[in-house]
């Protein structure tokens, strides 16, 4: 049901095939355009050191510059080094992370990246050959200079991806006022609602359409999740209540998915929209849970996954994908964990959230293939989804942008808050939710 780690297995497939095609180096002097500034990251809490997030920030400029530089528009590829150095495709959802990521530090640098991330995601939409405001879930990275640039790489249109993408184009409508991310937001918006509002069962949202055009009839616990944390926010910034309707809706679904005696969420339905797939355990949709909706009745979710989906092996800890493969450690979905129990907060939340984020810290530098900047997706090769799909131990910038995201206690599923202005004199604490100067003065903040 995640189409970010089928195009992984793809290729994957590839390079055990033997077509391996050369890697590209990041781009020098580019023309493009000027390169942005580098900026110092805002804030950190325990857990993670300053060095550690300014380093997963570089990697994400590096891996945005491959190709070009400056207000070229363009997407971030995905994936970098180890078995995925060949795979060149920027996935969708990892380039809404990587906006999210950048929004949580919120420098003019840092909104100037978002924006031309965030105009790429327009450009496609608009020239997409169906035109009816939907996004594929991957593309080439390169510089999109005229629709004949467009490269698809995976043609599904999958309701996850959008929807993250969706949420990051509110996002940067929220941080700049600019109504063309608003209104692309709003497109698809109502792609989802027009093609993949159910009413089999508990309702809810179907998975989209497959490469080749076919409906998907289940229906996603997690694709649930992001639907109804986009149209929230969509509801607040458009002040259309339709969304918040339409919210309430992919909410009923996933209350539906709740194992109240496992104090877990199956993963979602069937074909037939109907029947829970009990058997399938992944890590996301208990953290995300949390993270959307923070609702006391489903707070157990995050402790299934520290309970069932702990790992140590080969000198990494965390957490895996899923409960059927523990044989490595996920660091995304360990990012996902950390920052839900920091957001959860109850009795040893806080210190087991820090020693994910130092997990993940000592990954970041002796990791399997890594550079020292950005985070590899798996501690091994071929970690597995239990579904059909495997993960690597080859950068990711999802990954990195969740490492961030939680190294901050960002939460992406509501507006993301910003350090103040003359941030670096200020520091948030998260058993306060504010930003407090040296002093002791507080700064309020909307988002």
């Amino acid at each position: 049901m995640k189409p970010r780690a089928s195009l992984a297995a793809g290729a994957a497939a590839a390079i055990a095939a033997g077509l391996l095609l050369a890697a590209l180096a990041c781009s020098g002097g580019s023309p493009y355009g000027a390169s942005f500034s580098p900026v110092k990251p805002a804030v950190q809490r325990a857990g993670s050191s300053s060095g550690s997030v300014a380093d997963a920030y570089e990697f994400l400029r590096l891996m945005m510059d491959k190709y070009a530089k400056g207000s070229a528009t363009r997407l971030v590829q995905s994936f970098d080094g180890g078995p995925l150095r060949s795979f060149k495709a920027a996935v969708t959802y990892d380039d809404a992370l990587f906006i999210d990521a950048l929004l949580a530090q919120g420098s003019p640098d840092d909104v100037a990246r978002s924006k031309v991330v965030g105009n790429a995601f327009l450009y496609l939409q608009t020239y997409d050959k169906a035109g009816d405001g939907r996004l594929r879930a991957a593309y080439g990275p390169k510089p999109l200079r005229d629709p004949g640039d467009i490269k698809v790489d995976d043609n599904t249109s999958d309701v996850g991806n959008m929807a993250w993408v969706g949420q990051a184009l509110v996002q940067l409508y929220a941080k700049t006022s600019n109504t063309s991310f608003l209104n692309g937001a709003l497109a698809i918006a109502n792609w989802l609602q027009n093609n993949t509002y159910d009413t089999r069962g508990h309702g809810g949202y179907t998975g989209g359409y497959t490469a080749s055009g076919k409906k998907i009839e289940w229906k996603s616990t997690e694709h649930n999740i992001d639907i109804y944390a986009f149209f929230t926010m969509l509801a607040a910034e458009s002040g259309e209540t339709e969304w918040t309707t339409n919210a309430a809706w992919a909410e009923r679904f996933v209350g539906s998915m709740w194992d109240s005696g496992d104090g877990r969420f199956y993963v979602g339905t069937g074909d037939d929209g109907i029947t829970p797939n009990k058997s399938f355990k992944p890590e996301d949709v208990n953290s995300w849970s949390y993270l959307a909706f923070q609702n006391p009745d489903w707070a157990a979710a995050p402790s299934w996954d520290v309970t069932n989906l702990a790992v140590t092996e080969g000198g990494f800890s965390g957490v895996s994908f899923c409960s059927g493969d523990r044989s490595g450690v996920w660091f995304e979905g360990t990012a996902h964990l950390a920052d839900a129990l920091e957001l959860r907060n109850e009795s040893g939340d806080p210190s087991q959230s820090q020693t994910y984020v130092s997990d993940i810290e000592y990954a970041q530098t002796n990791g399997p293939n890594g550079d020292g900047l950005g985070i590899i997706a798996a501690s091994k090769n071929g970690l597995s989804d239990c579904d059909v799909d495997k993960y690597f131990a080859s950068l990711h910038v999802g990954a990195t942008a969740w490492y961030i995201l939680a190294a901050g206690a960002a939460n992406p599923f509501a507006f993301l808050r910003s350090a103040p202005p003359n941030k670096l004199p200020y520091v948030w604490h998260s058993d306060q939710r504010s930003w407090r100067h040296a002093t002791g003065a507080v700064r309020s903040h909307r988002r």
